[in-house]
């Protein structure tokens, strides 16, 4: 099949970026997006170019290290389905498909498709862990867990951190991100004792990045690959006021935004 890929190339964040078109003639409506691009990329390696940068990992829909925009669609137009997932067969024959990376300013731009999501990393490292040391791992009966607790456990935990909410949101918002990594683990009796300190620390540092305000639009589980449950937004606000009351007194320590890469850096 035939696809001219507009792909949005740009060196780095500090040069003008903009949309360079790709004919490609000879595409196997079995292989991935990013298959696609590993094939435009050989190309461009040949003819002596620079190849499309974009980034990959598992290539199994689980990592969540990729994540692009497809006319407009984060992870392009099958929900519930990342870009490494999405194979060629989705789109029609001669079709010209625009290619982009993340919008948000939470999300600098770094190369071409590339963005610099520390932003999430940041957020997790505020609270979104069990800090109790327990030793080896417990035996899985030991804490008893009725099956529709574990069922919205399991829902919130399928969260990749891939950032496709936040590009889908109109107001780039990482509520849905931050409301799946308080809920996995406040639903779960071994979350429960640090819930309070988890949602403030968390919802804090949300709120210091460069992330939009949530105001329920819903665009963001509908672009989720996993399908994560708006309903994780109530929980991380029903949380977060009953912390910030319960914790008033208590210190919230916050990382600034980290915008530039340091010489040498990963």
């Amino acid at each position: 099949m035939k696809l001219t890929l507009k792909i949005w190339r740009q060196k780095s964040k500090g040069d003008k970026g903009k949309f360079v078109d790709y004919k490609m003639n000879d595409v196997n409506p079995e292989m991935s997006m990013l298959e696609c691009l590993d094939v435009l990329n050989e190309t461009l390696i040949e003819k002596g170019e620079e190849p499309v940068a974009f980034e990959h990992d598992c290539r199994e829909g689980i990592c969540g290290s990729c994540g692009f925009m497809i006319n407009g669609v984060a992870h392009g137009p099958e929900r519930a389905t990342t870009v490494c997932q999405l194979t060629m067969r989705h789109f029609k024959d001669g079709e010209e498909l625009v290619v982009e990376p993340w919008r948000a300013a939470a999300f600098p731009q770094i190369k071409d498709l590339v963005v610099d999501r520390r932003a999430f990393d940041r957020i997790i490292a505020s609270g979104g862990y069990v800090s109790v040391s327990t030793g080896n791992a417990p035996d899985g009966n030991v804490h008893p867990i009725g099956k529709e607790i574990s069922d919205r456990a399991m829902d919130a935990a399928a969260c990749i951190g891939c950032g496709a909410c936040v590009a889908a949101c109109p107001n780039a918002s990482a509520a849905l991100f931050t409301g799946a990594k308080i809920a996995h683990l406040g639903i779960l009796p071994q979350g429960k004792p640090e819930q309070d300190r988890r949602a403030v620390g968390m919802v804090s540092q949300l709120n210091t990045e460069l992330f939009g305000s949530c105001t329920n639009i819903g665009e963001c589980t509908a672009a989720c690959p996993k399908e994560v449950p708006l309903e994780v937004i109530a929980m991380m606000n029903r949380d977060y006021v009953r912390g910030a009351f319960k914790k008033r007194d208590d210190e919230v320590k916050v990382t600034q935004p980290v915008t530039g890469w340091a010489n040498g850096s990963k």
